[in-house]
């Protein structure tokens, strides 16, 4: 293990040295990933001196970011350093250095989260062992008498705010993968259980934690709360509920109510906002006690609920004011430059709990503002990075707003073994997080505003009635689905009729073999457009440049990317109305149409996908993500209006 750390080390310092290099200004959730980067392998809070990281949930909640801002801006080094980051504490068989499941500590739950990102992405079994351990963990933790998790061994019959946020984003996000549909109803209690036991009905606010026992120290003899509502508390529980509901099937019965508690949990919030900086105090609710000051990780923490809730129609869009207030405040607030594209983030307070020894934490004002506030706070930091990158996302214009994408889910209509033993569909959908998957691509519709949908079934005039934009990708041999569903005549005139009347077709193909083209012709056809059956830009190993294709400059779809990677394609043949969109040696790679009112585009590869754009595999000068973004733009103009 001590090899796998220093290897990741150097690794680390390699990759840092990489992204010295100038580059256009960076956004801040970039700018503090990248002091995050830089700094907290060397930091000995992190490191805890010569004997490597210890597993700590502090790291968990930078990596949350780091993902955030992988996923914005296609940049693989972001992903890098999350794998880096876990890779130093796991062998093959996904033990965890430094982990003590007997202590039954909550908090050692939350790396879970980064443990699942990693097996989804890169398939690995080591990450999907290692969460196991920590569901294991989940399933044996001690519980109040009602159901709800103890905090830690060491605190009997506690439940925290922060608990919240450690264990069930995690519990929710294992449960989908793993087809453990009983788990909601556990996840849904835990949150219903903290609510009624910590909410105070006057203020909305909720208690930093409470003791059923009521025999704790610092617990009310009546209620078993602890005294004062301390802001980063809340800050937690408002995170776990907009991360947890992300997995939170649309038809459980508890859905609701979990909505319900956020839109009381946000309108108490809000409340408590400061007016005139924008952001929170550490004690929320007494704001002119003397010794209390304006906290920034529990400050980035709401204004990251309020933002990811209006976005994902959670919360009311009355809700966004608030978020743009604060997320002005904590600019202002806790922003300072770092050098070249780094700022710090200062007034995180670096921790605050209840109870333990052998100092004693009564849960007094005076004991929580005695807590030391430091720069640079991997909570604070990671907190502030998430809270940015969905801030950076609200501000993006959203010229699809109102659109829908559908991507087949018929002609394509493959599947794989998942992690469960059954058959999952797969290829080219949206919710696929690996090479295969179309989970970035996806994102950047839904970042313009366009709801993505799936069509299981053959395509009608009717059943694309309500999809602006309809993507048909890689239709099936017989060698990869038994019976495989081809392109007839009646489908391609129940296509071209929708295009005709305004629909926006995009094709992407594959090369001779790879997909079934001689039939599929039916449809592009209709277009003045033929795939041919060959396979160009053969690629062997790594030697990227032999799938490459340069841009010219004023090309009318890719307004910003310069050079892509396609490889393996087959060529297309462009008669009117169709004609070449990008022609390379002579071959036209891409061409559109215009029919009727609507639109064609078609390409002989499906280079769009994870694999290409996500930044982990290509060089930098390869620009797949930025083509990507420059198609989208450009698909949504070509929707009537």
């Amino acid at each position: 293990m001590k090899k796998i750390i220093l290897y990741t080390t150097t690794a680390l310092l390699g990759l840092l040295a990489s992204v010295q290099i100038g580059f256009a200004q960076k956004k801040l959730s970039e700018q503090l990933t990248l002091t995050a980067m830089e700094k907290l392998f060397q930091d000995t809070t992190i490191l805890k001196g010569a004997k490597g990281p210890k597993w700590s949930y502090d790291m968990g909640v930078v990596l949350e970011g780091a993902a955030a801002v992988w996923r914005n801006t296609g940049d693989g080094k972001y992903f890098k350093y999350i794998q880096s980051s876990m890779d130093a504490y796991l062998d093959k068989e996904g033990n965890i250095a430094t982990y003590k499941p007997d202590d039954f500590n909550i908090d050692n739950i939350k790396n879970g989260r980064s443990l699942l990102l990693l097996y989804k992405v890169t398939g690995q079994q080591k990450y999907l062992l290692a969460a196991n351990k920590l569901y294991d963990q989940l399933q044996k933790q001690p519980r109040t008498k009602e159901g709800g998790f103890w905090h830690k061994k060491i605190y009997p019959n506690q439940m925290w705010l922060d608990g919240l946020y450690m264990g069930e984003p995690f519990y929710a996000e294992y449960a989908n993968l793993m087809k453990k549909d009983a788990a909601f109803d556990d996840i849904a209690k835990q949150f219903i259980l903290m609510e009624k036991s910590a909410r105070d009905a006057k203020t909305g606010l909720l208690y930093h934690g409470y003791d059923e026992s009521k025999m704790e120290k610092w617990a009310d003899k009546t209620t078993g709360r602890s005294p004062n509502f301390w802001a980063r508390a809340m800050g937690w529980y408002i995170m776990a509920l907009v991360d947890v509901l992300d997995n939170f099937a649309e038809n459980h019965p508890q859905r609701k109510e979990l909505l319900a508690i956020l839109n009381r949990t946000a309108t108490a919030t809000v409340k408590y906002q400061d007016k005139k900086s924008g952001v929170w105090f550490d004690i929320m609710d007494m704001p002119t006690r003397k010794g209390n000051y304006l906290e920034s990780s529990a400050s980035s923490m709401f204004v990251y609920g309020l933002a990811k809730g209006v976005r994902k129609g959670w919360l009311p869009q009355s809700f966004m004011a608030a978020a743009n207030k604060g997320y002005a405040g904590l600019k202002k607030e806790f922003v300072e430059q770092a050098g070249d594209e780094r700022i710090n983030l200062t007034k995180t307070v670096s921790v605050s709990g209840l109870g333990g020894k052998p100092r004693y934490r009564d849960g007094s004002f005076e004991y929580y503002i005695s807590e030391k506030v430091i720069t640079n706070d991997p909570k604070g930091m990671g907190a502030f990075i998430c809270a940015a990158a969905e801030m950076e996302v609200a501000a993006l214009p959203k010229p699809g707003k109102g659109l829908t994408v559908t991507v087949d889910n018929f002609f394509n209509n493959e599947f794989m073994t998942g992690p469960t033993g059954d058959k999952i569909p797969f290829h080219y959908l949206w919710q696929e997080d690996d090479n295969n998957g179309f989970s970035l691509f996806g994102k950047i519709f839904n970042d313009a505003g366009v709801k993505t949908t799936t069509l299981k079934t053959a395509p009608t005039t009717s059943n694309l009635k309500g999809t602006n934009i309809y993507i048909i990708v890689d239709p099936d041999t017989e060698k990869e689905t038994a019976n495989p569903n081809f392109m007839n005549a009646e489908h391609a005139k129940q296509v071209s009729e929708w295009v005709k009347s305004g629909g926006v077709l995009v094709l992407l193909l594959n090369d001779v073999g790879n997909c079934e083209i001689s039939k599929f012709n039916a449809l592009p056809e209709t277009f003045g457009i033929h795939f041919n059956e060959d396979s160009r830009n053969k690629v062997q190993g790594a030697n990227f440049e032999q799938g490459a294709v340069n841009i010219p400059a004023g090309n009318s779809i890719f307004k910003t990317a310069k050079k892509v990677y396609i490889k393996e394609i087959s060529t297309i043949v462009a008669k009117s109305p169709a004609v070449s969109a990008l022609t390379d040696k002579g071959d036209v790679i891409i061409a559109t149409a215009k029919y009727g009112k609507g639109t064609v585009f078609a390409v002989g590869d499906p280079w769009f996908y994870n694999e290409y754009i996500d930044g982990r595999k290509l060089p930098a000068d390869l620009e797949n993500f930025k083509a990507t973004n420059d198609l989208v733009n450009w698909l949504i103009k070509q929707v009537p209006r």
